[in-house]
């Protein structure tokens, strides 16, 4: 047994708690320090997610994080650092770029370990934006959440080469898991989408903007239909308009006018993906910008619900590259600190040209065909290998062993013992 001992104090600043990539992990490695023992500082202006992180066991400081003002962010970091030096802050872990440069002043200033993740592809035109932009390659170590990512870090900021590594994102397995979704949830998302009978489910999961691709799975339902194929397949492009309603209204259009009323469905955010995959034959990411990972493909398949997907950032990492294999990168090492470059797979049917309507209609219809058998196993493969690749345990896991290297401390034993 692990001689209980004073563990650091780990603060985590990300500017809200909304429904994102980084703010699910914010509160993920909340939990994993509480488990073991230590304390999780959560700087934040809060959001819909206070509650779950409260769960957790992490503790929620009210802060004006996503200030971008530089005179405010100026004042936020002398705010962080009377904080870190009157709770006794080990390590700062930053998330979001406006924030990383408080964080990092505040760090700097009070010597205490800096660390950031990279979540997203952040725009870099001109010299300014790229320094702006630099805050987040200045840890001690960099987390990147796919090879995709760390390759673009690497580029960007060579000097940071040696502290870039990679940790995917997490699948919570207990939550995305088949037999924990019951035929009702399924039932009540096939009717809060307006999808009756028996018809199968094309799921494009993603907020409303242009990006995800909507106007491309659209067109490519168009084609589908126009051949006459595939009758009992239905489209639903589930996600927030957020203050997109004119493109929500654009896409309305486009259903209108290529006869799709009926076909395509535009039902609003969903906040029971587990049940929204189980009820989907297939989940379709048509990207057309690279996303840092994409986290809807492995929960998607953790669910037992195959992707198709651009052919674009990090989904060679994660999807299907041919009939019946889940492509996933397995060069390198996968802790923060360490190089590896990718290993891409070869484009199959589960992966398209991004923006191209026709090739994903192309590979709708090859997923579509597929025999039972055939289909199940590449469910079963699929589930396997997120389990054994994106857990949200693993992320755990390898985010400790980040902390406990630059802390010199045991945070990632001792959550093993207490979680098993």
């Amino acid at each position: 047994m692990l001689k209980r001992m004073p563990w650091p104090v780990i603060l985590q600043i990300v500017p809200e708690l909304s429904a994102g990539g980084a703010e699910r992990t914010t509160i993920e490695m909340a939990e994993a320090v509480t488990l073991a023992g230590g304390r999780a500082l959560v700087v934040s202006a809060g959001g819909r997610l206070e509650d779950e992180l409260a769960e957790a066991g992490g503790e929620l400081i009210r802060f004006p994080a996503k200030t971008k003002n530089p005179l405010a962010m100026l004042y936020n970091a002398a705010q962080l650092a009377r904080l870190i030096r009157c709770c006794g802050v080990s390590l700062v872990h930053a998330r979001s770029r406006a924030p990383a440069w408080s964080a990092f002043l505040a760090a700097r200033h009070t010597q205490r370990c800096f660390v950031t993740t990279y979540h997203g592809i952040y725009n870099q035109d001109g010299r300014l934006k790229a320094w702006y932009n630099s805050v987040m390659a200045r840890g001690d170590a960099v987390i990147c959440n796919s090879q995709y990512t760390a390759n673009l870090v690497r580029e960007r900021h060579p000097e940071s080469a040696e502290r870039v590594g990679v940790i995917y994102r997490g699948v919570d397995l207990k939550a995305f898991d088949q037999a924990a979704v019951g035929a009702e949830r399924v039932r009540a998302i096939r009717e809060q989408w307006g999808v009756t009978g028996a018809k199968r489910i094309v799921l494009l999961p993603a907020r409303l903007t242009r990006w995800k691709g909507q106007t491309v799975l659209i067109e490519a339902a168009a084609q589908l239909v126009a051949r006459g194929e595939y009758g009992d397949v239905a489209f639903v492009l589930a996600g927030d308009e957020q203050t997109r309603s004119s493109f929500k209204a654009e896409l309305e259009a486009s259903i209108e006018a290529l006869g799709l009323r009926g076909r395509v469905f535009i039902p609003g955010h969903c906040a029971d993906m587990p049940a929204a995959f189980k009820a989907s034959a297939f989940t379709v990411l048509p990207s057309i910008e690279a996303e840092a990972f994409g986290r809807v493909s492995v929960e998607s398949q953790a669910m037992g619900c195959p992707v198709i997907a651009s052919n674009i950032g990090a989904f060679p990492e994660t999807v299907p590259a041919g009939p019946g294999m889940l492509a996933h990168a397995t060069s390198g090492e996968t802790a923060a600190g360490a190089g590896g470059a990718p290993c891409p797979p070869s484009p199959g049917p589960w992966l398209f040209e991004p923006g191209n309507a026709q090739a994903l209609c192309e590979s709708l219809r090859y997923a579509l065909a597929m025999d039972n058998g055939a289909l199940e196993a590449l469910r079963q493969r699929g589930i396997e290998r997120v389990r054994s690749g994106f857990s949200k345990r693993a992320l755990q896991l390898q985010s400790l062993t980040v902390y406990d290297r630059l802390l010199g401390t045991q945070l990632a034993e001792a959550f093993e013992t207490a979680s098993q």
